[in-house]
């Protein structure tokens, strides 16, 4: 376990983070808080949106940016809508032939022409035709994870845009989200926060042209937005801002402290942690090493020998899939191994 152990409060192995991440203490009791004055009305509701500002910073910080070139939401499809629909129909789209729907269907339902290719030769298939590229970092299915570097080259190459989506990446994987098009990322996986909330970064070239769509009291000025008429122009925001979404209250007030232990313990520590006790996983598989946070292997009935045993993972496209995380543990992999071996 990385961090303190008083963190965390696992019912015993927990290697499903890339389905949900679990909450740290301070997180939860933020959150206990706020829903107990919430049932009784103690409190008004401005303070909440507090941990909205505080969360748009403290992400900014993870990946490199400004909390101006940060846009607050509620999920990862939203805002690759919002991008799509701010594109003409037509537009030539480029993705992994396993990629997550949310980061696909928004072009589909677009009218753009999408094609995919393998991940491992992605760079490759960036030609002239190819005027965007929509990866996540970390496959969802396969935990595999992108040559970012070699993407990001050919997309450059062509003068194609990079859309990506750091939800299986952030908070294990050093992202920059200054160098690519858009980093869209949910934040209740890795990023250790109640669902309902999602961050996204625009280049400055692509900010120019998307479209706030979602226009709306918050991105007018936060918790003191415009609320009611019609007024010319519409006083949105200049910053990123201007694309949020109304918060969901009680998430963000989850998320701002899940975002300040992960910033706290470090990235630079967080992802040597994850990558070696995956390793280890896979050594213990017969499988080789790799650069994941996310082992999947094909082993017979292994969620249900996992569960008899008191650990949880799950299972995606027919395979087992185990994520570590900073509240997993040596033995915690070596339990995993008994079970699936012994």
């Amino acid at each position: 376990m990385l961090g303190s152990p008083d963190l965390w409060q696992p019912a015993g192995v927990y290697l499903d983070t890339a389905s949900f991440g679990l909450p740290p203490k301070p997180a939860w009791d933020a959150l206990q808080a706020a829903l107990a004055d919430w049932r009784v009305g103690r409190t008004s509701w401005e303070g909440w949106c507090d941990a909205t500002e505080r969360s748009r910073e403290l992400f900014g910080r993870l990946v490199g940016v400004g909390p101006e070139r940060v846009a607050t939401g509620s999920a990862v499809s939203p805002f690759v809508g919002l991008i799509a629909a701010s594109l003409p129909q037509g537009t030539r789209v480029l993705a992994p032939d396993v990629e997550f729907s949310s980061l696909l269907w928004p072009w589909v339902v677009r009218g753009c022409e999408v094609r995919t290719a393998p991940l491992a030769t992605l760079a490759e298939a960036v030609d002239g035709r190819t005027d965007v590229v929509a990866v996540s970092a970390v496959q969802s299915a396969t935990g595999e994870v992108a040559d970012l570097g070699a993407i990001e080259s050919a997309a450059k190459a062509h003068g194609s845009l990079l859309i990506v989506d750091g939800t299986h990446g952030c908070g294990w994987l050093p992202l920059a989200a200054g160098r690519y098009d858009a980093l869209v990322c949910a934040a209740y996986k890795w990023l250790l926060s109640p669902r309902g909330t999602a961050f996204m970064v625009l280049g400055d070239a692509l900010a120019e042209r998307v479209l706030p769509l979602a226009a709306n009291w918050y991105a007018a000025g936060g918790a003191t937005g415009s609320y009611y008429g019609l007024t010319e122009p519409l006083p949105l925001a200049t910053t990123a801002a201007r694309f949020d979404l109304s918060p969901a209250w009680f998430s963000w007030v989850g998320t701002a402290p899940a975002l300040e232990v992960l910033l706290d313990v470090g990235v630079e520590a967080i992802h040597p942690h994850n990558v070696e006790l995956a390793n280890r996983f896979r050594a213990g598989l017969g499988l080789a090493p790799a650069n994941s946070a996310v082992v999947t292997a094909s082993v017979e009935g292994a969620e249900a020998r996992l569960a008899r045993a008191g650990i949880r993972a799950a299972s995606r496209a027919g395979s087992l899939r185990a994520a570590f995380h900073l509240y997993t543990s040596e033995s915690d992999v070596d339990a995993a191994l008994d079970a699936l071996t012994g």
